[in-house]
């Protein structure tokens, strides 16, 4: 309901009094209540929290990283539990990438599809994001997840329609660029070290999901686009869990074109001129 505050969906979502509120963005607000802190977030629209909190539940069932509950959901609202804050740590960094192996191996239907009760018409951060199922990974991450950003990114200007050919060559290469197949992954979907919480229980918790099938290297090269504390231990703890293919580290650049896209329409051309540079060593002579 439009013009509530955090502290009244709270209270009405979980039957409980409020004790006191904390700002921790413009959208979130930690709400203390008298069972304990939830979490309440103003999604922007009723489909970004249902798809939010339909990837929580589905990341959830893996039993794999841990990630918070959902304890309510209305409208654009979504509530879920709180996590106490701990300090990063080699040691739960190599638990934490065992998990992610864990959570990646639970799998998913198809390429873009979506979790169980989710939207097909999904967002990741304020952008958009469709969840079209299909069985060949290196046309679907081409036609669902790089050149819908890549059009948005050129009509809206921030890049010019010849440097567009660049990461379109890409795309046209990319079943030679894709390495060996995998099966679909369930992916986080958006994992930037902001989404990575490392809790004062020595686990990391996922929040912000823009959960969906897709190839596992996404998570990890999304993980290493923006940095994550520790991420030598976090990928080492991977491979004892799911080795990855010899060369994975070759197509890290290839995965990152997704993600630095989405940033390119959200926020400018820092992003556009980032994702080109990536791009190039890829798009052949």
């Amino acid at each position: 309901m439009s013009g509530e505050n955090p502290e009244t969906v709270a209270a009405r979502l979980t039957g409980r009094a409020v004790v006191a509120r904390r700002r921790l963005t413009g959208a979130v607000t930690e709400v203390a209540l008298d069972g304990g802190p939830v979490v309440v977030k103003d999604a922007g629209s009723a489909g970004a929290a249902r798809a939010e909190a339909a990837g929580l539940d589905w990341l959830g069932q893996a039993g794999a990283v841990r990630v918070p509950g959902v304890r309510g959901r209305e409208g654009q609202w979504l509530a879920t539990g709180s996590v106490p804050e701990g300090r990063p740590d080699a040691a739960t960094a190599l638990r934490f990438g065992r998990e992610l192996a864990t959570l990646h191996a639970a799998g998913a239907d198809a390429f873009g599809a979506p979790p169980p009760g989710g939207p097909a018409d999904a967002y990741i951060g304020a952008a958009p994001m469709s969840n079209v199922p299909g069985d060949n990974w290196p046309d679907w991450y081409a036609r669902h997840r790089v050149l819908p950003y890549l059009r948005t990114a050129v009509d809206e200007g921030t890049l010019l329609s010849a440097e567009a050919a660049v990461i379109e060559r890409v795309c046209e290469r990319v079943d030679r660029l894709a390495g060996p197949a995998e099966r679909p992954a369930r992916l986080h979907g958006d994992l930037w070290s902001g989404n990575v919480l490392w809790g004062a229980d020595g686990h990391v918790w996922l929040i912000d999901p823009a959960a969906h099938g897709g190839h596992r290297e996404t998570d990890l090269a999304m993980l290493q686009l923006f940095g994550c504390p520790h991420l030598t231990q976090v990928l080492e703890g991977y491979e004892q869990a799911a080795p990855l293919a010899p060369d994975w580290r070759q197509r890290v650049g290839l995965h990152q074109l997704f993600p630095l896209l989405v940033h390119a329409v959200l926020f400018g051309r820092s992003y556009a001129e980032q994702a080109l540079a990536t791009a190039r060593p890829y798009a052949g002579a």
